[in-house]
């Protein structure tokens, strides 16, 4: 019956059951005929389905050993007389007739024993069973001779407040001993420094990060170098590293002899002490460091750095977050930047680059705008007239698009734009959002004709709140006095940049001024970053590429000089700080606790994700690029189902509760989707800016079941070899001590176990239910070896490999075919990311067996990182605890088998027929019809045309797939990606321009290359990151973050079979869809008789969201809720505002070599 999908009518067989089967052969018979004239058999197609349906389901129930855990599972939780099994928290005792492994005997002696082969699926775990109860106890045989204890299996709801705040102290255990490592640094640094007198001929040689090992032309250790041991260390990433001593990295523009920086690597070897001392104490502990404000940086252990092909290294750990949080509070910055005429050419470059360098050192917590001002003011981004914005990646990038389009012309009017400064600041203040902290104007010109101190009197004085950053551009000091002025007078720092070069050291200066009074204060304030990947640091040291860079959180503080002579200069003498990958903190999570579909994620005090599993930091993961905002993803743009962000507010106002919504969540990289209902808990980390939150599904994911076990039992079971356990979790923590870092968790578990190591930090309780897990599923190991020795099985060796995984991330693996035979050889390895147990998640075949019908198998082509894997197909499906709505689920199990097998298996299905002559009506082989089989998300698993295999069937049949969209068989569902990446051409309008008089042309273009020339610095060309300057080339194609809108499709659960028909310019075109019996897979026949192809394919295609102008200023001036720095220092009282800064010398040897070329060009 077309136009609906149904279910079919179903059949109870009495004792006629014979009568009744001949008159059912004969409606198919009068049915095919009928169907031969008017369309496609629906009998011949549900006769092709039910007969694939039960080859392929009783090959994988056999590989599998789906029904023989299943069985022994409900034997031993089987429930005594009246005992209600569905009963939350109440045990679910085993009957006191025997034990779990005495049923397992007893149901094989019973059964017939070992007389041929096993009569049934099941009879050989029983085999298994008996023969190890035997052996461990002679002369037992039956139920009577061996009554054991009862036991129970208990069901439990799991009480996710107590889970998240369990988790959160551990958190906060693991935060606070990072903290603990970094103040150590803090005192020692800061006694060192006390004790140092310091000496401007000071002669000392220390390790350069750079030249350790390296030998000149005569094989001579260079100066600064050093032969220097390094040796493979796995805890940081299989580099080389010293972890007796540290190095020094020195900025390439710098003298790596200057005096202050001697003096300052002299002082700080003091340090080396404390990291060694730090590491023997925390094992866990990565990277050490100190951030000098001269610009070195000590880097414990102490490991090789690599210039790149520039022989440049960018890394300047002045301008890095972890730096700036910790010397300066958070603060509101308006940058004022001069487009008058006489900023023309250069000028203006230095400008730009003056600004954009500003902008790198403003954090998350910093909130800024930047105004251009000639005879009026004009805001670099209109929209945001009047107001602040959040200092994130998204925000600066956006306005540093806008910096290109900035051009000189007229006159400045510095007083009208210092107004327009000091109204935001004032304004933006008084309405409760921004820093409520530091605010600041820091101004870029080429001069200023007077002091314009009656501004400063009308808006500043006298508290002085706003601080004044003047930055003179260009080698003319003419207006040097009044720009100094204006610093000295509002508590700032005047600086004068001349070339390029100058810009960074330059701009940094004033971040010591910032910190004066936090260092007065001397408030050692711990700060925490967002989740981060130093690029610099990452490159320098040569990363293994396939490992990819690893996102890390870092503890920073201040260290300040003690000196009473200094006292009130408050000097800022570097940060310290230590590293804490995300990996390590995601170890604490109790994955089992969560169950399949549960995941724990943690945000910042402004709703950025430090760890969510969707977050996604890498795109092109071959080549690990990371995305340019991948540290600033907010959590309501993972969880955009809370529209309202109630979820994202809560958290970063460290309250704790509880929220509940329905979620889309998608697997397979996104091809997939699972709808569930989501209950989150959540609750603050104390001692960091951070929040913690746990997310459970309702139904099988709320419960959790806990089974007992002899110890001795369990251990034998789990040092099987086909046992292993999730690479990611924690059962036994073997990192906090040196000496157990080469044991494996299964030997942890052993030696705790045991009682020889009864001080290891273990999971008692999960550790329990791994026991458990690992005598349940011991017999499938002997099940599985019966079924690869027996010669008559899987001839064709179709079925590769057999695999199991239980709740407690146990799994194991039997291969019936050689490794280096396998199709797919990186299914459940490391490579197969969403295959095995990560500490995130659950495997995708884990994942999609348990939203499957109890019963069922979930079949799919794996998507591999790159192209589609189309050499293989796996089958799953779910093992409950008890055969209930709440029972969790305990288990899944599957087996990988070849595709051609696969499709073989259906091939041959597909040429039955009920016709007694044994004619078939229609045949898959002739060319009047198409055959498909695809799967619950319109996936095509087998197709006559090989190339489409893989592929989604509205791809290859969209008039069909429309149809099936229109008559509810399959639902559309709408996705949105906020971490989106969008291709962009990157061309420009400046580049069609011309000028009309040549020879104007070549006379500007000339002055522009000597004074190019004159002002140019190599290490400021170099210094710019090359990748983005590429991606800004004009006539390119750039990689730009973007919201994206995609489909995703699902089949309808009640679905059972149905028939179309579609109207093709006055063609019909007829097809059929059918289940295929206990599984997520359909057939479906299509007719070839008329050309569909003007109906447009159904594709999955991303489109992007596009915003239109006021939408893109209404984002923009949003002010998502934030929990501001409990600390702030804007000034000190006692502070000493006279330093303030001074010109830069103006000589410059590269000037005097170009000076007869200026003057040859200049008489022409």
């Amino acid at each position: 019956m077309e136009g609906n999908c149904r279910n079919p009518f179903l059949h109870v067989c009495s004792s006629s059951s014979f009568l009744l089967l001949w008159i059912f052969i004969g409606l198919n018979w009068a049915e095919g005929a009928a169907g031969s004239q008017q369309g496609i058999p629906l009998s011949v197609v549900k006769l092709w389905a039910s007969a694939f349906g039960g080859e392929i389901k009783s090959i994988s129930a056999k590989y599998s050993g789906s029904q023989l855990l299943q069985k022994e599972l409900w034997s031993i939780t089987a429930p005594r007389s009246g005992a209600n099994s569905s009963s939350e928290n109440s045990p679910v005792r085993i009957s006191s007739r025997i034990s779990p492994k005495s049923s397992a005997a007893c149901l094989w002696e019973e059964s017939g024993g070992a007389r041929g082969g096993p009569r049934k699926y099941g009879e050989s775990v029983q085999t298994a069973f008996r023969k190890r109860l035997q052996a461990q106890n002679p002369g037992s045989s039956c139920p009577e001779k061996y009554k054991e204890p009862e036991k129970s299996v208990r069901v439990e709801e799991i009480d996710g407040v107590k889970v998240v705040k369990n988790l959160a102290v551990k958190m906060e255990e693991m935060f606070r001993k990072k903290a603990e490592a970094t103040r150590r640094l803090v005192e020692a640094a800061e006694e060192a420094h006390h004790q140092h007198e310091e000496n401007p001929d000071l002669q000392y040689e220390y390790f350069n990060a750079v030249l350790i090992n390296e030998v000149d032309e005569e094989g001579n250790n260079v100066e600064l170098g050093g032969e220097f041991i390094l040796e493979p260390n796995d805890h940081f990433n299989n580099l080389s590293v010293n972890l007796s001593l540290s190095v020094v990295q020195v900025p390439t523009n710098m003298y790596n002899k200057d005096p202050d920086i001697v003096n300052g690597v002299y002082w700080s070897e003091a340090l080396n002490k404390v990291f060694v001392e730090n590491f023997e104490r925390d094992p866990t502990l990565i990277w050490q460091y100190f951030g000098s404000a001269k610009g070195f940086f000590r880097q414990y252990p102490g490991v090789k750095w690599h210039p790149d092909e520039h022989g440049v290294i960018g890394f300047d750990c002045r301008n890095r977050k972890w730096y700036i949080q910790a010397a300066t509070s958070p603060k509101d910055v308006v940058i004022l930047v001069d487009v008058s005429g006489s900023m023309k050419g250069l000028r203006l470059t230095i400008a730009r680059q003056t600004v954009s360098s500003i902008l790198d050192t403003l954090g998350d917590d910093d909130f800024f705008n930047i105004i251009a001002y000639n005879q009026e003011i004009h805001y670099v981004e209109p929209c945001l007239n009047g107001t602040l914005v959040r200092a994130d990646r998204t925000n600066k990038d956006h306005f540093r698009e806008h910096l290109d389009k900035l051009f000189a012309k007229g006159i400045g009017l510095l007083g009208e734009a210092l107004t327009e400064a000091f109204t935001i600041l004032s304004d933006f203040n008084q309405t409760g959002h921004g820093s409520l902290c530091s605010q600041a104007i820091m101004l870029v010109t080429d001069g200023a004709t007077k002091m314009y101190d009656d501004v400063f009197e009308k808006y500043n004085w006298p508290e002085r709140k706003v601080r004044i950053f003047p930055y003179l551009i260009g080698r003319e000091s003419a207006f040097a006095d009044n720009l100094k002025w204006m610093a000295c007078a509002n508590k700032g720092y005047f600086s004068q940049i001349s070339t390029l070069a100058d810009v960074q050291e330059n701009v940094m200066r004033y971040l010591h001024v910032m910190s004066r009074p936090k260092v007065i204060d001397h408030e050692h304030d711990t700060v925490w970053t967002e989740a981060y990947v130093d690029s610099a640091l990452t490159h320098a040291h040569k990363l293994n590429e396939k490992s990819g860079p690893s996102l890390t959180t870092t503890v920073a503080m201040p260290v300040f000089s003690t000196k009473n002579e200094t006292k009130n200069q408050g000097i800022l003498l570097g940060v310290v700080g230590t590293d804490i990958p995300l990996q390590e903190l995601m170890k604490l999570i109790p994955k089992h606790m969560l169950g399949i579909h549960g995941y724990a994620f943690a945000i910042t005090n402004n709703g950025y994700i430090l760890t969510h599993p969707d977050l996604r930091p890498l795109y092109q993961e071959g080549q690990k690029r990371r995305k340019a905002s991948y540290s600033s993803v907010d959590l309501s743009e993972v969880e955009w189902e809370d529209k309202d962000d109630i979820l994202r507010n809560a958290m970063v106002n460290r309250r704790t509760g509880t929220f509940s919504m329905e979620v889309k969540r998608t697997v397979d990289r996104g091809r997939r989707v699972l709808k569930m209902h989501n209950d989150y808990y959540y609750t603050d980390i104390k001692g960091t800016p951070f929040s913690v939150g746990v997310a459970l599904s309702r139904g099988h994911g709320k419960y959790f079941f806990r089974g007992n076990v002899s110890t001795d039992a369990g251990l034998r079971d789990l040092e099987q070899p086909d046992v292993a356990l999730a690479d990611e979790w924690t059962y036994c923590n073997t990192e906090e001590k040196h000496e157990h870092r080469h044991l494996s968790q299964i030997q942890a578990i052993k030696l705790f176990m045991t009682g020889r190591k009864s001080h290891f930090k273990c999971d008692r309780e999960l550790i329990q239910e791994v026991l458990f897990d690992a005598v349940v599923t011991a017999p499938l190991k002997n099940y599985w070896n019966s079924l690869a020795l027996n010669k008559s099985e899987n001839p064709d060796k179709g079925v590769e490999i057999a695999f199991l995984g239980t709740r407690t991330g146990l799994s194991r693996t039997k291969q019936f075919v050689p490794t280096d035979q396998l199709s797919n050889q990186d299914f459940l390895t490391a490579e197969d990311k969403e295959g095995v147990f990560n500490a995130d998640h659950f495997p995708l075949w884990y994942k999609r067996a348990a939203e499957q019908v109890p019963g069922t198998f979930v079949y799919s082509i794996p998507f591999s990182t790159a192209l589609e894997n189309k050499s293989v197909v796996l089958a799953s499906t779910a093992i409950q605890l008890l055969d209930d709505r709440k029972s969790p689920i305990v288990a899944a199990v599957g087996l990988q088998m070849k595709l051609e097998y696969f499709q073989r298996k259906f091939w041959t299905a597909c040429r039955q027929c009920t016709a007694l002559d044994g004619k078939c009506s229609i045949s898959c082989d002739t060319e009047d019809i198409n055959c498909y089989l695809i799967d619950n998300n319109g996936f095509i698993l087998v197709t006559e045309e090989q190339s489409q295999t893989g592929l989604f069937f509205g791809e290859v049949e969209g008039a069909v797939m429309n149809k099936l969209l229109q008559m509810g068989c399959f639902k559309r569902i709408t996705l949105y990606d906020y971490q989106a990446l969008c291709r962009e051409y990157a061309g420009s309008s400046d580049s069609a321009r011309t000028l009309s008089d040549p020879f104007s042309m070549v006379k500007w273009l000339l002055t522009e290359l000597v004074i190019f020339l004159l002002e140019f610095n190599l290490y400021s060309w170099w210094n710019v990151d090359l990748s983005v300057r590429a991606q800004r080339s004009r006539g390119k194609t750039m990689m730009v973050p973007c919201d994206t809108e995609y489909p995703a499709f699902v089949s309808e659960r009640t679905i059972k079979e149905t028939t179309g028909n579609i109207e093709c310019d006055g063609c019909i075109r007829s097809f059929v869809i059918q289940q295929i019996p206990s599984s997520n897979l359909f057939m479906v026949v299509v007719d070839n008789k008329c050309d569909c192809s003007r109906i447009p394919p159904v594709t999955m295609d991303p489109i992007e969201i596009i915003y239109n102008e006021s939408l893109k200023c209404d984002r923009l001036k949003l002010q998502k809720d934030r929990k501001k720095p409990e600390s702030c220092h804007p000034f000190h009282p006692e502070e000493n505002a006279m330093e303030c800064g001074s010109a830069s010398r103006l000589s410059s040897h590269l000037a005097v070599n170009l000076l007869p070329l200026v003057a040859a060009t200049i008489s022409r």
